[in-house]
C-alpha cells in the first residue's frame, strides 16, 4: 500500500493536521529525503494541513552549518516550503532547557537513572536494566534512562495499518541522554512533537518499531492523546540497503550538478517506490494530487 486513504484519514482529525519535516543536518539531502517530503507535504496539504520544518541537530558531534544550509537551499530549490517559511525554522540546539526540564519532570514522577553501560555491554538493541538498582550519581561519561513498564501500545499507522508494540520488551529501559551528553532521538523527538503540538508524524518505514516507546514516552510526559503516524516506503539501494548520506549518485545536490531541474528529481523519487507509474517530471505544487 503506498496511499493512505485520505477520505478515513480526514475523519480522524477534528482539526487539520499539524506534521514536520525534520532532517538531520549530518549530510546532505538524498533521494530518500525527497520521498519523505512528498508524503509529508502531500499528504498534509491532502488533508488541509500544516507543515513545520524542524532540524534534528541532537547529535551535536557530526551536524554541520554547512549541512543545514544546504538543506534550505534544496528545499528552496524543489519548492516545498513549510508553513512558516524558511524562517524561522526549528532546532534542538537552539533550546536545551526544554529538555533538561522534560528530563526534571520524568525524574519526578517515573524511575529515571543514570547508566554508563556501552554498547559493548548491551550487546543488543534491548537493555536489560543493568544499571537500574546501581544507584549511579548523573555524570560525565553516563547516560540518563527511563524505566519501562510492560505495557502494549497499539495504534492505527494510516498508511501500514494495525500496530502493537511493547516497547519493554523491544528495547528495554529507554536511553533519554547519551554518555557523550546528547539527548537521544527517541526522547529529543517526542519532547518536540508534545511542545510543536504535531498531531501527525510522518516518516520512513524503517522508523516504525519507534512508534509505541515514542507514544509511551509522550503518555508519561502528560500527553492523552497520541499523534497519529504514517510510514511510507523506503528507496533501497542495489543490495537492499537503505539508502545514507553519502550516497552520491541519488544525492539532490549531485543530481542539480548533473543537470536534472527539480521536477525531475521529485518524479524520480516518486517513481524509485512506485508512487507513479513512470518516471514523470512533478512540480511540488502538484504532489498533493498524488494522494487525492
Amino acid at each position: 500500500m503506498l496511499r493512505p486513504d485520505i477520505a478515513a484519514a480526514a475523519t480522524i482529525f477534528t482539526v487539520p493536521p499539524v506534521t514536520r519535516f525534520a532532517p538531520s543536518p549530518t549530510g546532505y539531502l538524498h533521494l530518500g529525503h525527497v520521498v519523505n517530503a512528498i508524503y509529508t507535504w502531500g499528504v498534509a496539504r491532502a488533508l488541509g494541513g500544516r507543515v513545520l520544518l524542524r532540524l534534528e541537530d541532537h547529535d551535536r558531534i557530526r551536524c554541520r552549518s554547512t549541512y543545514e544550509e544546504a538543506i534550505f537551499d534544496d528545499l528552496d530549490w524543489l519548492g516545498f516550503e513549510a508553513d512558516e517559511g524558511r524562517r524561522p525554522v526549528t532546532r534542538q540546539s537552539d533550546s536545551p532547557e526544554i529538555y533538561r526540564d522534560s528530563l526534571s519532570e520524568l525524574q519526578r514522577a517515573h524511575h529515571v537513572y543514570a547508566c554508563d553501560c556501552s554498547r559493548t555491554d548491551i550487546g543488543g538493541e534491548r537493555y536489560a536494566g543493568r544499571c537500574r538498582a546501581r544507584g549511579l550519581s548523573d555524570g560525565s561519561g553516563r547516560g540518563m534512562r527511563i524505566q519501562l513498564e510492560s505495557e502494549t501500545i497499539r495504534c492505527q499507522d494510516l498508511l501500514a495499518g494495525p500496530i502493537a508494540q511493547t516497547p519493554a520488551e523491544q528495547c528495554g529501559d529507554l536511553l533519554l541522554r547519551d554518555r557523550d551528553g546528547n539527548w537521544t532521538y527517541q526522547f529529543a523527538v517526542t519532547v518536540d512533537d508534545l511542545r510543536q503540538g504535531v498531531t501527525l508524524v510522518i516518516r520512513g518505514a524503517d522508523l516504525q518499531s519507534s512508534t509505541g516507546r515514542q507514544i509511551l514516552l509522550a503518555q508519561m510526559l502528560g500527553r492523552p492523546i497520541p499523534a497519529h503516524f504514517l510510514h511510507h516506503p523506503l528507496i533501497m539501494g542495489p543490495h537492499g540497503e537503505k539508502l545514507s548520506k553519502s550516497a552520491g549518485d541519488t544525492g539532490v545536490r549531485e543530481l542539480r550538478a548533473q543537470g536534472f531541474g527539480p521536477e525531475a528529481v521529485i518524479g524520480r523519487a516518486a517513481a524509485a517506490i512506485g508512487l507513479v507509474d513512470s518516471n514523470r517530471p512533478i512540480p511540488a505544487s502538484d504532489v498533493p494530487s498524488l494522494f487525492l
